[in-house]
């Protein structure tokens, strides 16, 4: 019971802080990771202690898929150099030169645990570089480019850090016997993971069920991984290479109703499951210190300041030499632009998620294990409140500019909507409603033709009255409701009536 209040109050709690996030315009895992530190110092906590087994499933799995989804391979393929060079090359980079530095720090710290603490802090976490864009512009290029790395760059650090940490508990590594598994398994995955993909989608094409669709949705999530880790593959290339198969061929066979339900529910998700990782690594935080005495507390600190001030340096050093030749910058805009443009992506590398469930995953008896968390979960806490909370201004200050590419795609694409619309009706017969529906479409597009680009307005002509109209109707109904001359059931049925009406109506009609 104790447990399940604590819960309930931590929710509560994280709600009021990512509501003060936006307000302030930064990254809500930032106040996460605060009010994480902070639970470890209050009396009471529980000591929750997570299955490390368990850990990267738990916490990875749903993230990914949700991530994946999201991704557009088209934009990806278009940037793939600098999101290769930064999923790659700076984890490998970074990697390095953090293992370097906790082996100068520690000096009796096994390689193979250093290198494994370098693969915990490398991956920068797109979620909170993400939640930072919705108040602060970022050309599209750029953001396409953070959110390539943060799904590629998981699969490369995840990866070295299997290696390590298999090293580290095992006392032993060669690069002749693991490279071939290590390889098979990587081909595996992103063979594996679209089959997969196309099978889940032509099974559950017929399910229309929002609840059946979304539980399957987190059996796959969460059964892929498991099974990609049963036989060796990479659970991350199996995830994301799943959810973008599935991306591309659900729309078509996916019901409405469902695919709205689902995208509430996932954006929901993805938000516990940050809160309940933030939670389980910040309590950790004050019993690990007090198992370490005063002169290791004090080694703590000072690798977690030089961890955190080494991943920050290694990203400026691996972009900003060679920003413009990386493809950072922004075609057909000057020296200061490209420089710009290297800059807001390299001070762009928070660290998340994939942090903090990582070090949770680390085996009991791993070497320095107290250690390696404490500096994960400051380096994670450092970058989200020292980058996070300048990121905003920093892109301000920049003023990047963008073409607004996804714009000018939407406005031809809802040009060619509203023609293909104009002419189904072609077949209907005559009424004034159909009339009034066609006038609606020739005025829309007669607008598009007059545009210089050919874009189409962002709303058709009639859903401000639309959506107006509604409001009228849904308060005539409440009205009904509370005088009690309709019940509840009948309420809701003209409840869920009104808000698909309203959802056909564009969003940015009111604007």
């Amino acid at each position: 019971m104790v447990i399940f209040e604590w819960t309930v109050g931590v929710l509560l709690g994280a709600v009021i802080l990512a509501a003060l996030a936006r307000r302030l315009g930064a990254p809500y895992p930032a106040f996460l990771a605060f009010g994480g530190a902070c639970l470890a110092f209050v009396p009471g906590v529980p000591n929750l202690r997570l299955d490390p087994e368990l850990a990267l499933a738990l916490f990875l799995a749903p993230v990914l898929l949700d991530a994946g989804f999201d991704a557009s391979l088209r934009d990806l393929r278009v940037s793939w150099q600098p999101v290769l060079g930064l999923a790659v090359g700076a984890v490998v980079v970074t990697t390095l030169a953090v293992a370097l530095v906790a082996r100068l720090i520690v000096p009796d710290m096994p390689i193979a645990a250093a290198i494994a603490l370098g693969a915990i802090v490398a991956p920068p976490d797109a979620v909170a570089a993400l939640a930072v864009l919705r108040h602060a512009p970022m050309p599209h290029r750029l953001a396409t480019i953070l959110r390539g790395e943060s799904l590629l760059n998981d699969a490369a650090s995840l990866l070295l850090y299997r290696l390590a940490v298999g090293a580290a508990m095992a006392g032993s590594f060669t690069i002749a016997e693991t490279a071939p598994g290590f390889l098979l398994g990587v081909t595996a995955s992103v063979v594996v993971g679209p089959l997969l993909g196309l099978a889940f989608v032509a099974v559950t094409r017929r399910v229309s069920d929002p609840a059946t669709a979304i539980v399957l949705q987190f059996v796959a999530a969460f059964g892929l991984w498991l099974l990609a880790e049963r036989v060796e593959m990479s659970g991350v290339l199996v995830v994301v290479t799943f959810a973008m198969m599935v991306a591309r061929k659900a729309p078509g066979v996916t019901a409405p109703r469902a695919r709205i339900v689902s995208y509430a529910v996932w954006d929901t998700a993805v938000f516990v499951i940050n809160v309940l990782a933030f939670v389980l690594i910040g309590i950790q935080i004050d019993p690990i210190l007090a198992r370490l005495n005063g002169t290791d507390q004090s080694q703590a600190i000072g690798l977690a300041v030089a961890v955190f001030v080494t991943v920050t340096v290694a990203r400026i050093a691996w972009i900003l030499p060679t920003s413009g030749l990386r493809g950072f910058g922004l075609r057909g805009h000057g020296e200061r632009v490209r420089l710009g443009a290297g800059v807001a992506v390299s001070w762009a590398g928070m660290r998340g998620i994939v942090t903090v469930a990582a070090a949770l995953a680390l085996p009991g008896e791993f070497p320095h294990r107290d250690l390696v968390v404490f500096t994960a979960f400051c380096t994670v806490l450092g970058s989200l409140v020292v980058q996070g909370l300048t990121l905003s201004p920093l892109l301000r200050f920049l003023a990047l500019p963008d073409d607004d590419p996804v714009g000018r795609e939407a406005g031809r694409a809802r040009a060619a909507a509203y023609g293909a619309a104009l002419k189904s009706l072609e077949d209907h017969q005559d009424c004034a409603a159909t009339d009034a529906l066609r006038a609606e479409f020739r005025e829309a597009l007669a607008e598009a033709e007059a545009h210089e680009e050919g874009l189409a307005p962002e709303s058709l002509p009639a859903d401000a009255a639309r959506r107006s109209a509604i409001l009228a109707a849904r308060t005539a109904v409440l009205e009904m409701r509370r005088r009690g001359e309709i019940g509840d059931d009948a309420y809701f049925l003209l409840e869920e009536e009104f808000d698909w009406a309203e959802l056909s109506a564009t969003p940015r009609a009111e604007s």
